[in-house]
């Protein structure tokens, strides 16, 4: 887990501040620094000078940074500002060359996440579940049943458009749109569903781990854990549980439900053409220690290969897809219609994304993702981010003169202060829903 997330931000923070570097340096801007991650307090893991660049690697894996010379950043270097403006200097440039300066971080990652969403569809292909090929409908997981959904319902549309890949009747758009409307199956009757409109919190805090509906799925038997109460009891791979405790088992999900914490609990199994009766000590985990073998799935998903043609522009619309659903999310937790705390991730959670194995199809969908989101987020217009830099500018532009160079230094202060607490508060909120929340 660790692994992909320092890989992914490594690569998406290199690029990112590359592009600044490239900018500068094709407008004859000098680059004194290049560092990937924070040389905090001088610290740094090692460096070396290639002409008038250092470039190196802090000890600080929070970011990354290109010191342009003549520019008010983080360095907060006030010494270049005290000496006439020299000719390979940032602020000695038109406006015009500077605001591309500023862009280019952003545009590396917006090109980034589309070139890697679009090599993984030719490579990849979109993997997906058919919507027909939910036989036996929905599981509706706490937050489903909340707002109205039940086992056994079939999607049909959302918004009025056919569901055709199941996972679409699960995108970002219907959680966080306002009034999201299902039309179901429900034991052959159609029946419409609107969510509620704070649906989205509720998301954020009920159902952000595990969603509020899923393919409900026949299952056997998987790989069996060692010392597990599933092997103590002498179960095995190839196994179907039909019933725990006298209640039938036909889904996986029903398992769980099924369970009684410290207690031993009766299941019966069928192993070929025997059934067999197991005496199976639950603990207060309430694990029987097996994978399931979802055995219809394989049969059932399918992938949509792409050609490189049709899949830049695919690409792209995805890309185009996530940047709304950001500015989504953003005004929703602005007007507090969804809670921050429960919203934004910090790089704990963004690794529980990557999971615990590494699996390339998944790290690099997360990692073009993530791209796209740095590209939204240094958007952002507060100052020290690329955004706040472009604001300012676009203002220069606009009145015909630059902006004093005390202010966007007292800027530069006030937008470091702002990160600095809402970096805290991202890694004190990530903490403390990893740990602490229920």
């Amino acid at each position: 887990m660790v692994g992909q997330v320092v890989l992914a931000l490594a690569i998406l923070i290199t690029l990112h501040e590359m592009g600044h570097f490239w900018a500068a340096r094709a407008f004859g801007i000098r680059v004194e620094k290049f560092y990937l991650f924070f040389d905090a307090w001088g610290l740094k893991l090692f460096s070396f000078k290639k002409g008038d660049t250092e470039y190196g690697i802090g000890w600080l894996p929070l970011g990354g940074y290109v010191k342009i010379a003549g520019m008010v950043d983080e360095s907060l270097d006030k010494e270049q500002l005290n000496t006439p403006p020299q000719s390979w200097e940032f602020r000695s440039k038109p406006a015009w060359q500077r605001l591309i300066v500023m862009l280019g971080g952003v545009t590396v990652n917006a090109i980034l996440g589309i070139i890697i969403m679009s090599l993984s569809l030719v490579y990849y292909g979109d993997q997906y579940l058919p919507n027909a090929n939910v036989k036996y409908g929905i599981h509706a997981l706490p937050l489903g049943k909340k707002v109205g959904f039940l086992d056994g319902d079939k999607i049909i549309t959302v918004n009025g458009k056919s569901i055709n890949k199941f996972y679409e009747a699960k995108n970002p758009d219907a959680i966080l749109k306002n009034g999201t409307q299902y039309v179901i199956n429900r034991n052959g009757e159609n029946v419409t569903l609107m969510l509620p409109d704070n649906f989205a919190d509720l998301y954020t805090k009920l159902g952000k781990d595990s969603g509020f509906i899923e393919e409900r799925m026949k299952f056997k038997l998987g790989n069996i854990g060692p010392n597990s109460p599933a092997s103590k009891s002498d179960l095995r791979k190839g196994d179907f549980i039909l019933s725990i405790d006298n209640k039938p088992i036909t889904y996986f999900h029903e398992i769980r439900q099924s369970l009684k914490s410290n207690t031993t609990q009766e299941f019966v199994i069928l192993r070929g053409k025997d059934t067999l009766i197991k005496q199976i000590a639950i603990g207060k985990e309430l694990i029987v220690g097996f994978n399931p073998d979802l055995y219809e799935y394989e049969s059932w998903a399918k992938t949509e290969h792409y050609s490189l043609l049709k899949a830049v522009p695919e690409g792209a619309n995805r890309s185009k897809e996530l940047i709304s659903t950001q500015i989504t999310a953003f005004g929703k937790m602005f007007k507090g219609e969804m809670d921050p705390r429960k919203s934004l991730a910090g790089p704990i959670q963004i690794g529980k994304l990557f999971g615990e194995t590494w699996d390339w199809y998944r790290f690099w969908g997360f990692t073009a993702m993530i791209s796209i989101v740095l590209a939204f987020m240094n958007l952002l217009p507060i100052p020290a981010l690329d955004g706040g830099h472009v604001v300012f500018l676009l203002i220069e532009m606009i009145i015909r003169r630059p902006l004093p160079e005390k202010f966007m230094y007292v800027m530069q202060l006030i937008g470091m202060f702002i990160l600095l607490a809402l970096m805290v508060f991202i890694f004190g909120n990530d903490i403390f829903q990893t740990w602490f929340s229920k």
